[in-house]
């Protein structure tokens, strides 16, 4: 099982910057493929971004796609999200979660941390 706990969240204007980060712990953790969604009330969550903890292999979508960056640290147990050149349509709750391959569907991942709210202003 793995646990996940997400903080970084905050309130940024137009054109600024975040950085989030996604707490791992649990047995075998590190087999595990991490994504990142985010969701904005009475919407679907939508994958933002993912890694293979073990070989790094990322896979992003297309709307963050060069203004966002995956990434982890094996010393720190921690995934991270740089997010860069930030727009208020990035507004939302975003949330870590893990599964033993890689995918970029909400419904793939059965293990989810609590959400850290970001809120971009114009």
């Amino acid at each position: 099982q793995v646990q996940l706990v997400e903080s970084g969240g905050g309130l940024v204007q137009a054109g600024g910057s975040l950085r989030l980060s996604c707490a791992a712990s649990g047995r075998a953790f590190s087999s595990y493929t991490y994504a990142w969604f985010r969701q904005t009330p009475g919407t679907e969550r939508d994958f933002v971004a993912s890694i293979t903890w073990r070989g790094g292999s990322t896979g992003y979508a297309d709307s963050i796609k060069g203004r966002f960056t995956i990434s982890r640290d094996n010393a720190k147990n921690t995934l991270y999200l740089q997010m860069n050149n930030l727009k208020p349509e990035d507004t939302a709750v975003y949330y870590c979660a893990a599964r033993l391959q890689f995918c970029q569907s909400v419904s793939c991942y059965n293990y989810w941390g609590q959400g850290t709210q970001v809120t971009v202003s114009s």
